[in-house]
């Protein structure tokens, strides 16, 4: 499946052809945070037509810029992403683990958001990948991202690498339990509470002054008094040692990668690359802008996600 020449960077140059993906125009609010692409042409659209129909056993790995598109924010994204905006960056677990007022500050954050942050729904991407696994061609996803938006979509065969907004997990005792449950009992706890939120970060909080959090209070766990913590992997933490190993085990049973929405800027996804290309598996990537593994790739493809995987036929 490795085509003559190495990597091919596409749609980089000024257009030619007839395009076969036009770049969106739309004035929703969904498209804010996805940065400026230029059209798709037809030509890198037919490579990678090419490389996933001849893929039987497709591992695809996703990143955060495939939700961009259902109006969550990213972090690198040029011009749109959290560190583009503004000068805060995102919660580290060591600072979580070790400063109750830092989880106060996070928990208060993540309450304000969490009623817009859950209400997200699949975009076009999500439901093109889901119809991939249904009728035989994914083999497995991976996502980096943390919204739940694959599961809402009904991916099964999914590894969620950096964990689940949608779940809480106990430090402590270890207890695993639901995210809306858990904001039932911040109201029970803030009855009184208020707070004027500002801009939305990637993560599911949005971004408050610390007087405002003041007299937020956060609730222990219920099973054992513990610590409360997303079920996610906060910078600075590292992935499970189960799951990389499962992952490395999809990928080993696998006859191509894609990559979609993601710069791989982040060891814990791009180490799947490195694997691949150890293995002489062929890659294909579909991100806007430049990527960590765009040496390692066999097709390169710049474009939304929705728009290019949606004209994709995988068979």
């Amino acid at each position: 499946m490795r085509l003559p020449g190495g990597t091919l960077t596409l749609c980089t140059s000024p257009i030619r052809r007839t395009a076969s993906v036009p770049a969106s125009t739309s004035g929703s609010t969904s498209v804010n945070f996805v940065p400026t692409c230029s059209t798709t042409d037809a030509r890198s659209l037919e490579l990678l037509q090419d490389f996933v129909f001849k893929a039987r056993h497709l591992l695809v790995i996703t990143g955060a810029g495939l939700s961009t598109e259902s109006g969550i924010p990213d972090y690198r994204s040029e011009g749109v992403g959290l560190y583009a905006r503004t000068d805060r960056r995102p919660m580290q677990h060591a600072e979580f683990v070790r400063s109750a007022k830092s989880r106060q500050r996070y928990w208060a954050r993540n309450f304000v958001a969490w009623p817009q942050f859950s209400s997200h729904q699949p975009n076009s991407a999500h439901k093109a990948l889901q119809q991939w696994e249904e009728r035989g061609k994914l083999h497995w996803l991976v996502t980096q991202n943390v919204d739940a938006l694959h599961s809402k979509a009904g991916q099964s065969r999914l590894t969620e690498l950096h964990g689940c907004s949608n779940r809480v997990l106990c430090l402590d005792c270890g207890v695993i339990s639901a995210r809306k449950q858990l904001q039932r009992r911040f109201e029970a706890f803030n009855p009184h509470w208020r707070a004027q939120a500002g801009a939305v970060a990637p993560d599911g909080d949005v971004f408050l002054e610390d007087e405002q959090v003041l007299h937020f209070r956060v609730p222990p766990c219920e099973a054992c008094g513990g610590i409360l913590k997303p079920d996610v992997t906060f910078f600075g933490d590292t992935v499970k040692r189960a799951t990389v190993q499962f992952v490395h085990d999809r990928l080993a049973e696998s006859d191509a990668v894609l990559v979609v929405g993601s710069s791989l800027q982040v060891y814990s996804g791009y180490r799947f690359l490195l694997a691949a290309s150890d293995r002489k598996i062929p890659v294909a990537i579909l991100n806007i802008g430049p990527t960590r593994a765009d040496h390692l790739a066999t097709v390169k493809v710049s474009g939304r996600c929705g728009e290019v995987l949606s004209a994709i036929q995988p068979f």
